[in-house]
């Protein structure tokens, strides 16, 4: 029989390409997040981050909610759910509100907060999150908290994320076919922020590389903020799937011997060891086939070039350049490949390092690595209540909107102002 609703709890999905993961936590007053239960299964109805069968991913969900229930001896009524497709897109808005010197008051903020709310135009896609970012005071930029100070001018950015309306109706649809009602619906990357990335490194600006299974996600963060975001259709289960090709294996075998005997970095030793493999057809007559771990290697290395190169790219067009935004953090399942972030700090030209979520009490070890990021992200986010414009209620508007360049850049000009 369920439970009444405990405030206390707080329960999370991660619907993804390649698993179905659910963890309750709770949250102490004056405490950290203590995880009561978790529970994992294969995603087989995501197709990078989309639905593609409804009965597979709702029942995949069920059971990952089931588990978790029984190993936290609680039954749970909602949860709070990831979003990680790789249609996101991120949009910022800049407005301007004229306040004559006059001393700024929340009202003035509030304001001009719901008029740059109404201003973003999502082109037929929906709003998952509208953030507040970096204002500006009579053309100083990069101001965090302008209450209280004089101004002949207000703005401030607004960093939308967007998405496209029906796979996020589908989610939806499949979380309630399973008796959950959605406490909210949070993209991968804001929540995969929130455990891998120090409050330093989001000040500074960081970019953070989620290697998905399905999906890589580039987003930056910049004077503490998410500041810009880009989706890459290519993720780690791409990198399995032309092992399986090139060597005529199952997906199964190729995902292990990726694994296992899989590197994004050469050594001496890799013409000389060699890997068993088995062939997609059914004939045990004779030895099993072998190959070198330096051809497993060339084939893992040449996928990962197409993508450090989109990733890249991606990078360059959000304008995450110069000497100051120079460091990159993976994180997600594909970061657990062996020497992942030697290879990418050599494609890339800058500074990396695998991310691992900020530990949490009562996690289990198995779920503690880079591959359940969003996981924990997802708990902190929700503990955390950070605002959301969508849920404000509409104001009187006095403000016009401004034309701004990259938020990023923008970070950057008001950062070099200080030194």
């Amino acid at each position: 029989m369920a439970q009444g609703r405990n405030d206390e709890l707080i329960t999370v999905l991660d619907i993804g390409t390649s698993k179905v993961c659910a963890m309750i936590v709770r949250k102490p007053d004056g405490s950290d997040l203590q995880v009561l239960g978790t529970g994992q299964r294969e995603s087989k109805g995501i197709s990078r981050g989309y639905i593609a069968d409804m009965a597979q991913t709702e029942a995949a969900i069920r059971a990952a909610v089931e588990q978790a229930e029984r190993i936290a001896g609680v039954n749970i009524e909602s949860a709070w759910v990831g979003f990680s497709a790789g249609g996101l897109v991120s949009k910022v808005t800049t407005i301007e509100a004229d306040l004559g010197g006059y001393r700024i008051e929340k009202a003035h903020i509030r304001d001009l907060h719901m008029a740059g709310l109404k201003s973003i135009d999502p082109e037929g896609m929906e709003i998952l999150h509208a953030h507040p970012t970096l204002y500006t005071l009579d053309g100083l930029q990069g101001v965090k908290n302008p209450l209280g100070l004089h101004a002949d001018q207000l703005g401030v950015d607004i960093h939308a994320v967007l998405t496209e309306r029906s796979p996020l109706r589908n989610l939806d649809h499949c979380v309630r076919s399973a008796y959950l009602s959605v406490d909210g619906v949070v993209a991968s990357p804001v929540a995969t922020g929130h455990a891998i990335l120090s409050a330093e490194e989001r000040e500074l600006g960081v970019a953070l590389v989620e290697l998905g299974a399905g999906v890589t996600n580039v987003s930056l963060f910049a004077g503490g903020m998410l500041v810009g975001l880009m989706s890459i259709p290519f993720g780690a289960a791409d990198i399995t799937d032309a092992v399986a090709t090139e060597f005529g294996m199952r997906r199964s075998l190729a995902e292990r011997i990726k694994c296992f005997h899989g590197s994004a970095t050469t050594s001496p030793r890799d013409n000389h060891d060699m890997i068993e493999i088995a062939q997609v057809t059914d004939d045990e007559a004779g030895e099993s086939p072998r190959i070198t771990r330096a051809q497993l290697i060339t084939i893992i290395r040449e996928r990962l070039e197409d993508l450090m190169g989109q990733v890249g790219g991606a990078l360059d067009e959000m304008g995450f350049t110069g000497p100051v935004g120079r460091q990159v953090v993976l994180t997600g399942g594909g970061a657990e490949m062996k020497g992942i972030a030697d290879f990418a700090q050599g494609a890339l030209g800058r500074t990396v390092r695998t991310g691992r979520p900020t530990a949490l009490a009562g996690l289990p070890e198995a779920h503690s690595g880079p591959a359940f990021a969003t996981l924990a992200g997802l708990a902190r986010f929700a503990a955390e209540g950070p605002a959301d414009l969508r849920v404000m209620e509409n104001q009187v508007q006095l403000v016009t909107t401004a034309k701004g360049g990259s938020l990023w850049a923008r970070f950057m000009a008001a950062f070099k102002s200080e030194y």
